[in-house]
């Protein structure tokens, strides 16, 4: 079985649960933080809109520079309404499938560099880089959605099992 078989499953259910936690974000609390230190919800959420398009990063280059000294920065986070995190979030979970159905299991084994101002922060091969900044980074940062869904009396969605808001 290839790789791609096997993380295109997983992928398409994580992608599912993001979009479910993704629709709850309220559009009227976008500036709102649980703390100081904190990322507003809108930034949170987009990150999280964002996080599936890093799949084409990490598999169509061999590095990312994310703070490049003489470079162009990386898009800043803004307030965006829910409607349009959707459909960016839309638009780069089905560039990552598509990326990743694409892939043959050679590609995973090419190492990849995250760099920060030139200096590199890791390398491993893709497939590693897949899981760590892609996979595990959305499930991390969707849980900490999550969690803001709640402090805001949200309604938080079923993700592993169901929630105080969805049993079934």
């Amino acid at each position: 079985m290839r790789i791609s078989d096997l993380l295109l499953p997983e992928l398409d259910n994580e992608l599912r649960i993001t979009r479910t936690v993704l629709e709850r974000v309220p559009d009227d609390r976008g500036e709102w933080k649980p703390h100081e230190k904190s990322f507003p919800m809108a930034h949170l959420a987009q990150l999280v809109a964002r996080l599936p398009g890093w799949t084409l990063m990490v598999m169509n280059q061999t590095e990312l520079d994310i703070a490049p000294v003489d470079g162009p920065k990386t898009a800043g986070y803004s307030i965006e309404k829910t409607a349009t995190l959707l459909a960016e979030f839309d638009k780069n979970a089905a560039a990552a499938r598509d990326c990743i159905a694409k892939s043959s299991d050679a590609d995973y084994d090419v190492p990849w560099t995250l760099k920060a101002a030139g200096k590199a922060q890791f390398t491993m091969p893709r497939y590693q880089a897949l899981r760590q900044s892609v996979l595990n980074h959305l499930v991390h940062h969707r849980a900490q959605l999550g969690i803001y869904l709640r402090l805001t009396d949200q309604k938080v969605p079923q993700m592993y099992g169901p929630t105080a808001d969805e049993r079934q």
